[in-house]
């Protein structure tokens, strides 16, 4: 008997050294986990890493938004000196009174819902603090589960020893959601009010701050009074914190409120489409996409890296938010576009402009059509065009005075000529014999001009607009017939006035861009352009051609263009059969281009005399002379 106690004792020591043993296993594992558990926290609250999607913004040259690029979450962030003590103090009253004192959670607040959740029988109270409540924006959903819960409080008590509370508040008044689409207070206020957060009213603030408790009960475009209910709650909750006066109370609650719904801005999209191209360009070249593109050995690597740019472009555009400062001149934009309309009003005729201030490299205005949609064709950028005569003084007249350095006196020939059966013909089948460069460049004989690029050869005119880059410029073009505008594609209105303001700098060319830089929310520069001007021909020979295009203007077949100006000159240009109108022209401080046509080309004949490419563009360049002196 005695053995088989003592058998048995045995068998419970041992029993009790395996269970313990086990429990010990189990109490060590159980340490480990929560070490994973809470280096796994860590590694998720990254502050450096907290991004919420923000809107990016457009700039005229007078500092006034016409473009905005909504985020995936509409958004118009604010910084914490930007937002009015109203609304954090509105936000405490109201979702977090002891904000200011705990750690990310409140025990009490905690133990509040959990009766109330006992009591129902389901989770309907959340107890979430401010910080929990941001948590749930950056890292979890809105699901109401006892796991979502214990994840919201152990995050956010992380955060709370990441970030100070002031940043906490900041972001948290960025992200909530304010229903419509709209998160952050500062886009609910643009579009409920159509002012910006600093401008409203004690009233008003309470009320957008009522929206986000339950965006769809107290949306305030369907359940207007339920929203009115709230903001009076809330300010009375503000009151007894002492956060606003009886007297505060009173006025805000006898204010009515009216809303005043705005839109976002989507002003000039002639030029804010451009704007997108360009920015996609000055991303391309500074972040080396482009540089990529030209060294890729095949198509698959070439859409990879292409791939990898749209969506760097994305990223800035529609989660980073940046700000793009330009060149736009709002008031010569629209002079621009209602002297197109004027002047032109046939329905089938279309029309593109440019304007550069060449003295700061600044695009002004640019008119793709008389219509056109945001990202919609653009024909000022996106239209090639043959370019007639217009292309003489770039491809034919300067090469040659650079080559030869001839005198406007200088005698050249103008006899009919034929080369190969090409046989060119002047305007108006005219015939000449020896005459002045000056006379053949004001009158734009076209028999002095295949000859001057056959003295100089085809190759060497080309030679000389390389530093333009026409996009659609191949070695096919080059040929005689490109001193007349005879090319495969040709170009567009925009690449052809940048050239010509190579004549507005002594003979360099540096081209004119929308963006003048691209900033952070914040005021820090991002991008700009470091381009460096190009020498094209020497000054000598830039002053000779800058003689030879007054001459046109003064005497010559653009004198309908001409007007007073310190300094003006330009060359027309006329495709066969009159299907395109050009005009590039510039003064002493601008250049500006103008070309009519049809997308489905059309003869212009019928409008051809009365010049209406050359009076527009004399209007309008009259109007800029006066607007910015």
């Amino acid at each position: 008997m005695r053995n088989m106690k003592k058998s048995l004792g045995v068998l419970l020591i041992i029993l009790c050294i395996l269970l313990y043993s086990i429990l010990f296993m189990n109490i060590i594992r159980e340490i480990h986990l929560s070490r994973q558990f809470s280096h796994n926290l860590n590694q998720l609250v990254q502050p450096d890493e907290i991004s919420l999607p923000t809107n990016s913004f457009m700039y005229d040259r007078l500092g006034a938004l016409f473009e905005e690029v909504i985020s995936e979450q509409n958004r118009r962030y604010i910084s914490w000196e930007e937002i009015p003590f109203h609304v954090i103090h509105a936000f405490i009253a109201t979702e977090d009174q002891y904000f200011f004192d705990h750690k990310g959670f409140d025990v009490s607040g905690i133990t509040r819902s959990f009766i109330v959740n006992i009591k129902k029988d389901e989770i309907e109270q959340g107890g979430s603090t401010i910080t929990q409540q941001l948590i749930r924006h950056l890292y979890l959903s809105n699901e109401k589960t006892v796991d979502r819960k214990l994840k919201e409080v152990l995050l956010a008590y992380q955060l709370e020893k990441k970030l100070t509370k002031q940043e906490i508040l900041e972001l948290y008044i960025n992200a909530v959601f304010f229903h419509n689409g709209l998160y952050g207070i500062e886009a609910a206020s643009q579009f409920y009010f159509s002012r910006p957060t600093s401008q409203l009213t004690l009233a008003e603030i309470a009320f957008l701050c009522a929206i986000p408790n339950n965006p769809s009960y107290y949306n305030p475009l369907k359940n207007f009074t339920h929203t009115v209910e709230r903001q009076k709650w809330i300010l009375h909750r503000m009151l007894d914190m002492k956060f606003i006066t009886s007297t505060e109370l009173e006025q805000a609650i006898q204010q009515p409120i009216q809303l005043k719904i705005g839109q976002p801005k989507h002003l000039f999209a002639d030029y804010s489409t451009y704007v997108y191209h360009e920015f996609y360009e000055l991303i391309s070249i500074q972040e080396g996409y482009k540089e990529a593109l030209l060294q890729a050995v095949n198509d698959e690597e070439k859409k990879v890296i292409q791939e990898r740019l749209n969506q760097r472009v994305q990223e800035l555009l529609h989660e980073q938010g940046v700000v793009i400062h330009t060149g736009l001149h709002p008031a010569v934009q629209e002079k621009a576009k209602q002297l197109l309309i004027q002047h032109v009003p046939q329905k089938k005729i279309e029309g593109a402009i440019a304007v550069i201030d060449h003295e700061k490299n600044q695009i002004l205005a640019l008119i793709g059509g008389k219509d056109v949609q945001r990202h919609g064709f653009n024909r000022v950028f996106q239209s090639y065009r043959q370019p007639g005569s217009s292309i003489k003084p770039l491809l034919v007249y300067g090469p040659y005075v650079e080559a030869y350095r001839p005198s406007i006196h200088s005698i050249v020939a103008a006899e009919n000529i034929c080369i190969n059966n090409y046989c060119p013909k002047n305007y108006g089948g005219r015939q000449y014999r020896k005459v002045t460069l000056e006379t053949a460049v004001k009158y734009s004989l076209n028999t002095t001009a295949v000859r001057l690029l056959r003295q100089i050869g085809p190759e060497k005119g080309f030679s000389y607009l390389e530093p333009f880059s026409f996009s659609k410029v191949t070695e096919q073009d080059y040929r005689l017939p490109a001193a007349l505008g005879g090319f495969t594609y040709g170009m567009t209105p925009l690449e052809l006035t940048n050239a010509y303001t190579t004549f507005a700098h002594q003979g360099q060319y540096l081209p004119a861009r929308s963006i003048t830089k691209v900033t952070d929310r914040r005021g820090n520069l991002l991008y700009e352009w470091k381009e460096q001007p190009i020498r094209v021909w020497s000054p000598p020979a830039n002053e000779t051609m800058r003689t030879l295009l007054s001459k046109v203007v003064k005497e010559g077949t653009a004198k309908t263009a001409d007007f007073s100006s310190p300094y003006i000159g330009g060359k027309t240009g006329t495709t066969d059969q009159v299907k395109d109108l050009w005009f590039i022209g510039l003064t002493d401080r601008h250049t500006a281009g103008i070309w009519l046509g049809s997308d489905k080309p059309i003869s212009l004949a019928s409008v051809e005399k009365s010049h209406p490419h050359l009076r527009v563009w004399k209007d309008l360049m009259q109007y800029v002379s006066s607007e910015l002196k």
